[in-house]
């Protein structure tokens, strides 16, 4: 099959298992009598990387777990106990408030990301532009809590728009699902999920979406920090092998300012 035929089957499968558990095999261990064992908590944008990641941890003998969900969810998950070796989110003000309630330590910016919007491939509602969007449009948007939702209404501000969502999610991937499922006219979603669904969608660009990028950040959690498991994730995180992964997914390259918090 074609890579758009791969994405496309890349990105159903992130969907199905949005808030699930992906297990990948074992590989011999590194040292020692047993491999490292890593749970990642990871933002909903990346579930389009969940393929390449485990392929790596279980290049690097790490078996890995991913529970996918959106960057506030996930916080609130670790906040009521649940256990997990590292923790992504999808933009820093999302992770300074996981630093901030002590779940993790020592962040580190990763990748970024942009929004554009999307409609379905037969674009039934006719809509070229933001500016088509009306009260009538079945629009779907990333809730405000969350790290798309949050960049959505800040794109909205600075292009005078008021807009009239007729569902707001709290992960960006059920945004596109309801586009590429015709239950909505338009969504606002990440690039990267754009590049996902492949020829499922269409892509329009939202104006001054460059202004407005959201960060990827990486941390261990408090509870695994300076343990071999969250190290041997970390590494994997911060890899070139990984960074070309995310560019492949169409993530962007950080910026220089971006390395604080």
């Amino acid at each position: 099959m074609g890579n758009e035929s791969r994405r496309l089957r890349r990105h159903l499968a992130g969907l199905s298992a949005a808030s699930g558990l992906l297990a990948a095999s074992c590989a011999p261990p590194i040292t020692g009598d047993q491999s490292p064992s890593a749970t990642l908590f990871a933002a909903s944008s990346t579930r389009v990387v969940n393929e390449e990641l485990t392929s790596l941890a279980s290049d690097a003998g790490v078996e890995l777990r991913i529970n996918t969900n959106g960057s506030s969810g996930l916080i609130s998950q670790l906040s009521e106990g649940a256990q997990a070796t590292a923790l992504i989110t999808a933009d820093g003000a999302t992770m300074k408030k996981a630093l901030d309630q002590g779940l993790v330590v020592a962040p580190q910016a990763i990748a970024r990301n942009t929004l554009v919007m999307v409609v379905p491939a037969d674009n039934p509602a006719g809509i070229t532009s933001i500016r088509d969007l009306t009260e009538q449009t079945r629009l779907v948007l990333c809730d405000d809590r969350v790290p798309c939702g949050a960049a959505s209404s800040s794109l909205a501000q600075v292009n005078g728009l008021k807009l009239s969502p007729v569902s707001l999610e709290a992960a960006v991937g059920d945004v596109l699902g309801k586009v590429v499922n015709g239950q909505a006219d338009a969504g606002w979603v990440y690039r990267t999920d754009a590049v996902a669904a492949g020829d499922s969608v269409r892509v329009i660009e939202i104006d001054q979406s460059e202004r407005f990028p959201t960060t990827l950040w990486a941390a261990p959690t408090k509870q695994a920090a300076g343990g071999n498991d969250a190290q041997a994730l970390m590494n994997i995180l911060q890899s070139p092998a990984f960074a070309a992964d995310l560019a492949s997914a169409g993530f962007l390259p950080l910026d220089a300012g971006v390395a604080q918090l």
